[in-house]
């Protein structure tokens, strides 16, 4: 802009531009992530891997079928996850059910391994440790825990 276009503007009543804030735009503010959302994301991370049949302990199993099957109930992807989520760092607990034939070290490492990818890729979070225990061995003949439906 010239001089002259510069004075008619400030003539005419033209503010000069205001610069707000100071730094990076990414800088400005806080994130907060919920445990919640941590345990979804480790949840479905988890049930990703071979040899994982369910998440939670028997009785959580069979509460969370039963709240399944009613009308606009949830599957919940959070069944047999713990999370503990700080302002840089997580840890969570995890239950499984693995199926019967494989290999529980390797099945926990390969749980491990994705649920670690997965949280620190999505959230940023350091994830410090995560628990594993093993609930329950899924058999061949075993059947489902989900109870007889009400209705027919």
């Amino acid at each position: 802009m010239t001089d002259t276009a510069q004075v008619k503007e400030r003539e005419a009543g033209a503010k000069e531009p205001v610069k707000r804030g100071g730094g990076d735009p990414a800088s400005r503010g806080r994130t907060t992530i919920a445990d919640g959302v941590v345990e979804k994301i480790a949840g479905l991370a988890a049930r990703d891997v071979v040899g994982v049949h369910a998440m939670g302990s028997g009785f959580a199993r069979t509460f969370g079928a039963v709240r399944d099957r009613v009308p606009g109930g949830n599957k919940s992807v959070t069944r047999g996850v713990k999370a503990e989520v700080g302002e840089v760092q997580t840890a969570l607990d995890l239950e499984i059910v693995v199926e019967y034939g494989v290999s529980i070290a390797d099945t926990a490492r390969a749980v491990r391994e994705n649920v670690v990818a997965a949280v620190e890729r999505m959230t940023g979070l350091e994830v410090v440790e995560v628990n594993i225990a093993v609930s329950d061995v899924k058999l061949p003949d075993e059947e489902e825990e989900e109870p007889e439906p009400r209705l027919q």
